[in-house]
């Protein structure tokens, strides 16, 4: 193309004045008052202002409760989830005080509801152990609130506050008798902080289940009022984590009869920790301080982890597993197919962040190890045939990490000796930048040469794979890196795997799975997204996992030519030629991407501008895990559980 021939002007020098001034001066310097600064900066507290952090706000109220229960007084408590966005929590604690406070001289109930750091858990005696123990978790959920309600029972006698936006718009009033002490908490988001509002039964299920398994002898009830009749779930536990790991473990194969379980306490820190290896090859290792659960772990893990690697090595050496060439265990040969709990109670933990994400304690790590270690070790001397178990499973798991790092080795070497060639097949695109880049996984050479022709070559690669993949849910690394097709993809994506893997070397930000719209397809995109899922899981934590949808139906009236992703697109397409009259339509229902030219696909599948891409998200890892785990597992009675149970629910299966 032609140059379009532009013209400048001389820039004119302008005279610029040397004088500084000063826009920073006392004036300047802002003093938020009150509960403003959470308002001003929801998720320093919350987390995010998405779905995590709107249920985050439960947390916090219920967290109060269980630091009641923990301290044995509180034995029942109630989540209802009522109409017009409110919850309401219930409980048969202590009740929180309403006598005026020396310092503030307002109601001890106002100080703690308007107050940051304002709370019994800071010194004294009311709680030995809490959860919330920075003292803002329920002043956050009254920040954050457009409307709540606090009622407390405390000798004979119900008082009632209200609040909104964090400011108390009545004062502490005696509203009635009652019979038993208790305090009760009714609190509606403010939509001018959470854009959408919508409480998940089944996130809130999924966290009280937990709660009321770490809290035995607890009942925890959990009430949806938005359907009706009002459904309720009642949870009471009263195995502890005995119990919970029977949970966890449910739908694999123990490998070893009995549930190790200890509870010990050492420089006044409760420890308690329970586990079962199964026959899956996933660790699943969950950390709780004070029943508050550390996603990301902290020093009550690492000292597990440490005494569990010491004293299953010290073990297999002492009783002749390992001889003396052999190395030690590992700290992931250990770990493979576990399934643990791990919960120390402690007076004053330290968290990392208000969300309490990461345990801080240094001590943790040491009276884990020394309480854990001294009980594990008792465990396997008294019981020889889960030792030998435990001990099979990690030689298993040692030989299998071996051969898996000649097998990665073997696969790396081959690339680097030639040249990091890329596979034969692999129709890569010109740019290398990653951020502009895209990798079509699709289905067959046929379908591979259409989008081979329909592609924009500049930003657009195209990886065809022949028939099904493993499926790696039931196969070792080694395995896995034996398979053609997946040496193929973990070449073309240039990130390695396993230890090796480096998603900073990751070629394509966006990789996107396209497969033909019936039952073979969507078994391959099932694989693909079990492969993801399993080896390339910071691919799709970092949002570089796509679903392309191609268009189900061609519609021609005349020389009108619509497509339909999805049934209601049909009708609605179908609806508007009726309105407009037209004459005959033709539908063509497409089966395969093969049985579109390249104009067709690039227009619906592959131009950025018309496409629908699907992003892979994963919302909760330990629930993908499970289905993971129970759809493409070895056992087959859970997958069959799990389709009984679903298959109403089914919608757009090609039979």
């Amino acid at each position: 193309m032609p140059r379009k021939k532009t013209t400048t002007k001389k820039p004119t020098k302008k005279r610029v004045s040397r004088k500084k001034t000063s826009d920073y001066e006392a004036k300047d310097i802002y003093v938020l008052k009150g509960l403003e600064p959470i308002r001003r900066r929801p998720g320093m507290y919350i987390g995010s202002t998405g779905p995590e952090g709107l249920h985050h706000l439960i947390w916090e109220c219920v967290d109060n409760s269980l630091d009641e229960a923990i301290m044995g007084y509180c034995k029942n408590i109630e989540v209802r989830l009522l109409k017009d966005n409110r919850i309401k929590a219930i409980d048969d604690g202590r009740g929180i005080p309403v006598e005026k406070h020396p310092q503030t001289k307002k109601s001890a109930l106002e100080t703690v509801m308007t107050t940051l750091h304002a709370g019994a858990k800071f010194g004294g005696k009311a709680y030995q152990v809490a959860g919330g123990l920075h003292g803002v978790g329920i002043s956050v959920v009254c920040a954050l609130s457009r409307y709540m309600r606090a009622e407390v029972c405390r000798k004979g006698v119900k008082y009632a506050q209200e609040y909104s936006r964090g400011k108390a718009k009545t004062k502490v009033k005696k509203v009635g008798k009652c019979k038993k002490p208790g305090t009760t908490i009714v609190f509606e988001p403010d939509p001018e902080i959470f854009k959408e509002i919508k409480f998940n039964l089944k996130s809130v299920l999924n966290h009280l289940r937990q709660q009321a398994y770490l809290t035995p002898g607890v009942k925890i009830t959990v009430h949806d009022g938005r359907v009706s009749p009002p459904f309720p779930y009642n949870f009471y536990f009263e195995g502890g984590l005995r119990s919970y790991i029977k949970y966890l473990v449910a739908g694999a194969e123990p490998r070893h009869p009995h549930i190790f379980y200890t509870k010990g306490e050492k420089d006044k820190v409760i420890v308690e920790i329970a586990f079962q290896y199964a026959g899956e090859m996933e660790c699943q290792e969950e950390g709780f301080a004070n029943n508050i659960f550390t996603g990301e772990g902290g020093a009550h893990l690492t000292g597990f982890r440490t005494a569990l690697t010491r004293a299953l090595n010290d073990y297999a050496r002492k009783n002749g597993y390992l001889d003396k060439k052999e190395e030690n265990f590992t700290g992931n040969d250990v770990r493979e197919g576990l399934v643990a709990a791990i919960s120390v109670k402690l007076k004053e933990p330290q968290f990392e962040g208000q969300t309490k994400a990461r345990l801080g304690n240094p001590e943790a790590k040491t009276i884990v190890d020394s309480v854990f270690s001294e009980a594990l070790t008792d465990f396997l001397e008294k019981n020889p045939q889960d030792a030998k178990a435990i001990i099979e499973n990690c030689l298993l798991a040692s030989r299998a990490r071996k051969a898996a790092k000649a097998a990665r080795t073997t696969v790396l070497r081959k690339g680097v000796l030639e040249g990091l060639t890329l596979p034969g097949k692999l129709a890569d695109c010109s740019s290398r930048n990653p951020e502009e880049s895209e990798l079509y996984l699709v289905e067959g050479d046929s379908a591979g040469g259409s989008c081979k022709m329909a592609r924009d070559r500049r930003f657009q690669a195209i990886l065809p794979l022949k028939g099904k993949i493993l499926n790696v849910e039931r196969a070792r690394l080694d395995k896995i890196l034996t398979f053609k097709e997946i040496k193929s993809l973990i070449i073309a994506l240039g990130t390695a795997i396993a230890q090796d893997f480096d998603i900073q070397k990751l070629r394509y930000h966006r990789i996107i799975i396209m497969t033909d719209a019936d039952v073979d397809g969507a078994h391959i995109r099932t694989l693909l997204l079990t492969l993801f899922f399993r080896n390339f899981r910071e691919v799709i934590e970092n949002g570089y996992l796509y679903i392309a949808q191609p268009p189900l139906y061609r519609i021609q009236s005349g020389k009108k030519v619509q497509y339909a992703y999805i049934e209601a697109d049909k009708t609605e397409i179908l609806n508007s030629f009726k309105k407009e009259k037209k004459a005959s339509v033709s539908i063509q229902r497409y089966k395969g991407l093969g049985e579109m030219n390249p104009d067709q696909l690039w227009e619906t599948t592959m131009n950025p501008e018309n496409r629908i891409l699907l992003k892979v998200t994963i919302e909760d890892a330990k629930t993908a895990d499970h289905i993971f785990d129970i759809l493409m597992g070895k056992e087959v009675l859970p997958r069959k559980k799990f389709i009984q149970v679903h298959a109403k629910k089914v919608k757009n299966l090609d039979i």
